[in-house]
């Protein structure tokens, strides 16, 4: 059975044109009017407007001054506050929608807590070979200590439990999964990963970074079935938050093989820009197939996300110098330095935009050097290649973004969760250069923003309210973490949609309320320029519109 994926590109893109000239062929006019709306304009400065037009699922005027009996359809907005569709520049879709399916274990407050839910959870599927979960974090605990197999063994040893970190870089295994893998005293540390082992060097059951993959190639495969429950939940999910648009931040071959037969068939449920997982061992097979745009534009793939290092709470950021609280401890590297240049030209070459994950200095620094030597060489720098997270950087790096024009893809919420242990990790010197969002925006460069979904909630504007007040919703700190860094509202509510879409080459698609581009839009309960922003994060979504049809309704 020959795949979409194997499809010639214009057979693929052939078919979604004729789909789609079949739904445009009856598409109405329809009028959204009496509407507090704000959208940015072309130049990116700040509009508001009271009505808004739609044709053939696009923006065709605002503040139009027709009568309302000039349309098919009306849409009284009674009031509300209208935004665009809100974009999330960085998170993991059919990750979000396996969290949403399994064991959740973001509330637990222990180990203990995390493995009495895993152990309820089993007891109500009894049918899976397999228990898995997300979310766990032992920053939040009392004892601020890894867990161990043992704490599984002791209530679930009959079936393999894999419990993933909230951050997806570090996994919590029992002895059965363990036994599974192999992983023993005697297996060592993979490259760019860590076994961690007690004090006679047996493993604990947790396994760092690269580690992690010798118990996840254990996984059953997920059948085409698990990966549509997996879309629609995700789907539903960000489209009750008021996403509309995602960046999908590493995707396997299957999930591109997945992807194209969604679009194929228009049941992609936000839009979305797909990251080729840069580990995919078919890499070069779908760089080979090119650039992919449906012509509904919910589904671009032309970009490559490939991983520098490993994530600060799990001490796996590559730091130029020790972790403050582990002072023998530099963190990791996910892709080799001597691999570096041979990956980006790799991509470059194929016109791809490289989107790189580094989170510690270290990490960054290389990625900043990799981009310069490649661009030198080989070109590049005008395909808005990105460094996702952009976390710690050494503060004479910060200029180094806008002097490549390399864009620091960067999520609010992971701000407020880390500042109960960012400066324990790199110190209150490092600081100067962590989660700089504002001292970034001034040196010249779009701050595309997102929330690392499921790492951190979906929520939109939960990362609004922490990007402008440097607060958790608990209001604490009082005058905000480092708060000097924070964005305005606007700033903020711009990395949501025009500085995202810019980033995934969208901009004159989507992003803005503006004639020519998709009606993707949402109806908000509160005027989030008027309020205190310390309740940003209160907003409401109360509907959420794509390309002009209605994909949520509150209750």
């Amino acid at each position: 059975m020959t795949t979409l994926s194997a499809m010639p590109c214009r057979a693929l893109l052939a078919s979604l044109i004729l789909l789609l000239n079949i739904t445009q062929a009856s598409a109405a006019t329809t009028l959204v009017n009496n509407v507090n709306g704000y959208t940015f304009n072309d130049e990116g400065s700040l509009i508001q407007f009271t009505s808004l037009v739609i044709d053939e699922g696009k923006v065709a005027t605002l503040n139009t001054d027709k009568s309302a009996d000039a349309f098919d359809h009306v849409i009284d907005g009674k009031g509300k506050t209208m935004l665009p569709g809100l974009i999330d520049a960085h998170g993991h879709l059919m990750g979000l929608g396996a969290n949403l399916l399994e064991v959740d274990l973001r509330e637990a407050d222990s180990a203990s807590d995390a493995v009495e839910r895993v152990a309820a959870y089993a007891m109500g599927n009894t049918d899976q070979p397999w228990l898995i979960g997300r979310g766990w974090n032992q920053e939040l605990w009392p004892d601020r200590a890894f867990p161990t197999a043992s704490q599984i063994d002791s209530k679930l040893s009959a079936r393999p439990v894999w419990l993933v970190r909230v951050d997806g870089h570090a996994g919590w295994a029992n002895s059965k999964a363990l036994a599974m893998a192999g992983v023993t005293a005697e297996t060592p540390d993979p490259e760019g990963g860590q076994i961690m082992r007690d004090a006679s060097g047996k493993p604990t059951g947790v396994l760092i970074d690269n580690a992690m993959a010798l118990v996840e190639s254990q996984l059953p495969e997920e059948t085409r079935e698990q990966l549509s429950a997996r879309l629609n939940a995700a789907g539903a999910h960000l489209l009750s938050e008021g996403i509309t648009g995602m960046h999908d931040a590493g995707i396997s071959h299957r999930v591109y093989d997945f992807y194209l037969a969604q679009t194929l068939n228009q049941r992609m449920p936000v839009r979305v820009y797909a990251m080729l997982a840069a580990t995919d061992p078919k890499l070069s097979m779908m760089l080979d197939n090119g650039i992919i745009t449906s012509p509904d534009d919910f589904l671009h793939i032309r970009s490559v996300k490939a991983y520098g290092d490993g994530a600060l709470g799990s001490r796996g950021a590559a730091l130029l110098e020790a972790y403050s609280d582990a002072p023998h401890q530099h963190g990791l590297l996910l892709t080799q330095p001597d691999d570096m240049d041979s990956l980006f030209t790799k991509v470059l070459g194929a016109g791809f935009q490289l989107n790189y994950h580094a989170i510690g200095d270290k990490a960054n620094r290389l990625a900043l050097d990799a981009f310069a030597r490649v661009f030198g060489e080989s070109g590049g720098r005008d395909l808005r290649n990105r460094i996702e997270h952009a976390q710690v950087v050494a503060p004479s790096d910060l200029p180094r973004f806008a002097e490549l024009e390399v864009l620091p893809s960067m999520q609010p919420t992971h701000a407020t969760s880390d500042m109960n242990m960012a400066e324990d990790r790199i110190g209150e010197d490092r600081m100067k250069g962590a989660y700089a969002w504002q001292t970034l925006l001034e040196s010249g460069i779009a701050v595309p923003l997102g929330s690392d979904f499921p790492v951190e909630l979906a929520n939109p504007f939960y990362g609004i309210h922490a990007a402008v007040t440097r607060q958790d919703r608990n209001n604490n700190p009082v005058d905000g973490w480092y708060a000097h860094e924070a964005l305005t509202t606007e700033q903020a509510l711009k990395g949501f949609t025009l500085d995202a879409a810019y980033a995934a080459h969208m901009e004159d698609k989507v992003g803005t309320l503006t004639p020519g581009k998709w009606a993707d839009f949402i109806l908000i309960d509160r005027d989030i320029f008027t309020i205190e922003p310390q309740d940003l994060w209160k907003t409401q979504v109360l509907a959420t519109y794509v390309a002009g049809e209605s994909q949520y309704q509150a209750d």
